[in-house]
């Protein structure tokens, strides 16, 4: 199966994650969560789907943390607070560094993401609204420095948390981020 069809059927995948609901029994916030939206998006594509990664990777030149440190490093962040937007980043950014899947680990935790900020906040994030090249810019440079995501995201906020359209063309966007169009 070639990345591009991997992509297309774990694009439905999310789509039916929303469409049937079953994003509602998935708990926000938590590690378990977001290994249960990584396996519900790539169930049947990838062996390793909803699994912790246990080999290291990289992307460019910027090495995610070691897979030794997952078991330890993951109920940290699990922990974070989350009761303020800039908080929500914070953990948001950890758990991207943390990177805990060999793949599909921007699109679950988007969707983690939008799951935090809706449960805390009652807003999610139009994605629509935030540019490729400048939101892959601020992630590389968010584990040092996370204003500059923090900004492009606040920006585009929105209390519309269940607008299908807000939902589905924001997922799509997500997928867009990794390289894929339909």
């Amino acid at each position: 199966m070639t990345t591009n069809e991997i992509d297309k059927l774990s694009l439905e995948k999310a789509h039916a994650l929303f469409e049937t609901g079953d994003i509602d029994k998935i708990g926000v916030g938590t590690v378990k969560g977001l290994c249960e939206i990584h396996r519900y998006l790539f169930d049947g594509l990838y062996d390793f789907a909803g699994k912790v990664r246990t080999l290291n990777i990289a992307k460019g030149n910027f090495r995610f943390a070691n897979c030794l440190y997952l078991d330890a490093i993951l109920p940290v962040i699990e922990k974070m607070p989350e009761t303020t937007f800039d908080e929500i980043i914070a953990k948001y950014v950890e758990m991207n560094i943390a990177h805990p899947f060999m793949e599909g680990n921007g699109r679950a935790t988007r969707i983690w993401l939008d799951m935090i900020l809706k449960k805390r906040l009652k807003k999610v994030i139009d994605w629509r609204n935030v540019d490729k090249n400048l939101y892959l810019q601020a992630m590389e440079r968010s584990p040092i420095n996370d204003l500059e995501l923090r900004v492009l995201l606040q920006q585009a906020l929105t209390d519309q948390v269940d607008d299908r359209e807000v939902i589905f063309k924001g997922i799509t966007q997500s997928y867009y981020y990794e390289g894929y169009e339909a």
